[in-house]
């Protein structure tokens, strides 16, 4: 149990007299006393319940951030996985149509190769064209009159190579040549998309309406 130290309110000097009284708590107060101490404390609470709401404002809002920041990373990955699938895709129906395309017209890059290197080839005595066994049996009575139409006027050999790919070919004329080799260039184009997008990254386009990763 705790005592409370017994303290003296009046003081008197030697002579008797008064010399300090302590002032004593109010007990009572005028009805505008009252409404102002009354005013007094409901500003202080409205201060307090400011402070407090503006402090649940700001955790929200932080909060609010770290979740849109969470939502950009995501939808970032979701871009990027979109934009590999969609080149996927584009580079699976390419390699769908050229292998269509090539079926269907064999010949054609060898008639486009001797047109490309008309120049070239025209002066050399001798051109030799390696091929598949398929695809040279179709080229043999047909590279006289592309070559004649090129501007080419010398022997013209194929020569049949197990070796090569189906549609692949090469141009031999001496000084020079040339090679097409269907696969092997879908090969470098997957290749360079896959470089590309690696590259890219989570960096491809921007996610926020001003522009700007």
């Amino acid at each position: 149990m705790s005592h409370q130290k017994f303290a003296f309110d009046t003081e008197f000097d030697a002579a008797g007299e008064i010399a300090y009284v302590a002032p004593r708590p109010k007990r009572s107060f005028t009805p505008e006393e009252v409404e102002a101490i009354r005013a007094e404390a409901r500003a202080e609470g409205e201060r307090a319940a400011r402070a407090s709401i503006d402090a649940q404002k700001m955790a929200a809002l932080n909060e609010i951030a770290q979740a849109c920041g969470q939502a950009l990373s995501t939808l970032a990955h979701v871009a990027h996985q979109h934009r590999t699938g969609a080149a996927e895709l584009a580079l699976a129906c390419g390699k769908a149509i050229a292998g269509a395309a090539l079926d269907r017209f064999p010949e054609a890059p060898v008639h486009a190769a001797l047109e490309a290197l008309a120049r070239e080839i025209e002066a050399a005595p001798r051109l030799i064209v390696s091929a598949a066994p398929q695809l040279a049996e179709r080229l043999q009575g047909q590279l006289d009159e592309a070559a004649a139409r090129a501007g080419f006027t010398g022997a013209v050999q194929v020569r049949t190579d197990v070796a090569m790919g189906r549609h692949a070919f090469t141009l031999d004329f001496g000084d020079g040549g040339g090679a097409f080799d269907p696969s092997a260039a879908a090969e470098r184009v997957t290749d360079a998309l896959q470089t590309a997008l690696a590259a890219e990254g989570l960096h491809g386009e921007a996610l926020t309406p001003g522009g700007e990763g």
